[in-house]
């Protein structure tokens, strides 16, 4: 039995494969369940809202949670299609970030809230 995470239209799947013949050619059995999502930061009501400029994947923020930090201050790294891009605060404030390292994310999904 061997496992493998896969990810369909956004959302995350752990999957056990299974050899079932013993034949030259392979078939294999799919059992697939969700994995469980990161929970999401609560972010303040009040604040600037940082939304995503394209779809990709988080790899890393530039400032810890709940910094200081000034308008156009890279504050994370965004990966699409294999360049990485560093995302600029678009307001001064505390920053609180609503997703996690790692994370997919599509145009328009709030990455951030600065108050």
């Amino acid at each position: 039995m061997r496992e493998f995470n896969i990810t369909v239209d956004g959302k995350s799947y752990q999957v056990e494969v299974e050899e079932v013949g013993v034949n030259t050619t392979s078939v294999v059995q799919a059992i697939a369940a969700p994995v469980a999502a990161k929970p999401q930061v609560k972010a303040p009501t009040n604040g600037t809202e940082l939304k995503s400029p394209m779809p990709g994947t988080i790899m890393k923020f530039l400032v810890p949670n709940g910094s200081k930090v000034a308008k156009n201050q890279d504050i994370l790294v965004l990966e699409a299609m294999k360049m990485e891009n560093n995302i600029p605060a678009n307001a001064d404030g505390i920053v609180t970030f609503t997703v996690a390292e790692g994370a997919s994310v599509n145009t328009g999904d709030v990455l951030a809230v600065i108050a």
